[in-house]
């Protein structure tokens, strides 16, 4: 008896957990996408992949830094809107970013509602937190900075 209980315990957790990899490589992807779409949006100047990927509600913080005065900014702030009218002329005469410019994304965790990533562009890095809302990932916080001149990472 004991033995049934255990290995059906075990059969289950298997198939529980086949099931979870195969719709969390759906998910993991679509919150590629979204990401990509964030950056794409910039290099771009294509503000449809930023309706497409970030949520009207975003709040986007994060510290400019000053090559004449070697220091970061206070932190800046950047609503929705002010993240589409700076998407639609950063790069638009395509002197930014090109095809050679840093375009990474690293996903950290996905759950069912909630997605953590890391973004590195020609601007720095972003840390970014989506919510899933009607089976699309979306961007609904960011935290910025322009290229560090080290990381830690710490495990």
């Amino acid at each position: 008896m004991m033995k049934t209980i255990v290995a059906t315990a075990f059969l289950s957790a298997l198939a529980l957990t086949g099931y979870a990899q195969t719709a969390s490589t759906d998910e993991v992807a679509g919150v590629r996408q979204a990401c990509f779409n964030y950056i794409d949006a910039f290099y771009k100047a294509d503000t449809t992949l930023a309706y497409a990927s970030v949520h009207p509600t975003l709040q986007k913080r994060g510290f400019a830094f000053d090559e004449k005065t070697n220091a970061y900014s206070k932190q800046l702030e950047m609503p929705f809107p002010a993240l589409v009218r700076l998407a639609k002329v950063w790069n638009r005469d395509g002197k930014r970013a090109n095809a050679q410019s840093p375009r990474v994304v690293d996903v950290f965790e996905v759950a069912d509602k909630t997605a953590m990533a890391k973004v590195t562009a020609v601007w720095g890095i972003d840390y970014l937190h989506l919510v899933r809302e009607d089976g699309k990932w979306m961007i609904v916080n960011v935290l910025w900075q322009s290229p560090p001149k080290s990381v830690v990472a710490v495990r």
